[in-house]
């Protein structure tokens, strides 16, 4: 019986790690840096986004894909730490760009709106469009499952 349980184990943890390291990662690029990202797609998971989370890596980030142009705006109700917010259109290029944007803390937050039509919007830590150079116009390479 023990030997049936070490064999178990064992084939688990390896099918577990083998199946991880040949997951595809999420990515968007901006020249020469990657964020690994999470996906937004259905309204539940829209309106979840970030937060309640403490941290984020300074690699990682959420992708809101909303399948279709407007002008999506964002509020940083329950998010815990401040983010740089940015819309992209249907061509993956920069439209919009909110800097840092602050935690609200109370129970009604002013919207973040964009003035630019987007079909994707990007949140990342705060200070990682100055630290990339990232500017309107700019094109980012999608390399996400659809």
């Amino acid at each position: 019986m023990f030997g049936f349980l070490l064999i178990f184990l064992i084939f688990g943890l390896t099918s577990f790690f083998m199946g991880k390291r040949n997951q595809k990662q999420d990515k968007i690029c901006f020249q020469a840096f990657c964020f690994e990202v999470e996906i937004a797609r259905t309204a539940e998971q829209r309106r979840q986004g970030l937060m309640f989370r403490k941290s984020l890596d300074e690699n990682k980030g959420m992708l809101f894909d909303f399948g279709k142009q407007g002008r999506h705006s964002f509020w940083m109700k329950n998010t815990l730490i401040p983010l740089d917010i940015i819309w992209f259109d249907d061509e993956h290029r920069v439209a919009f760009i909110k800097e840092n944007a602050q935690p609200c803390v109370q129970e009604l937050c002013q919207p973040i709106s964009p003035s630019e039509l987007a079909s994707y919007v990007l949140e990342i830590n705060a200070g990682m469009v100055d630290k990339i150079g990232l500017s309107i116009g700019a094109t980012m390479i999608f390399d996400i499952e659809k």
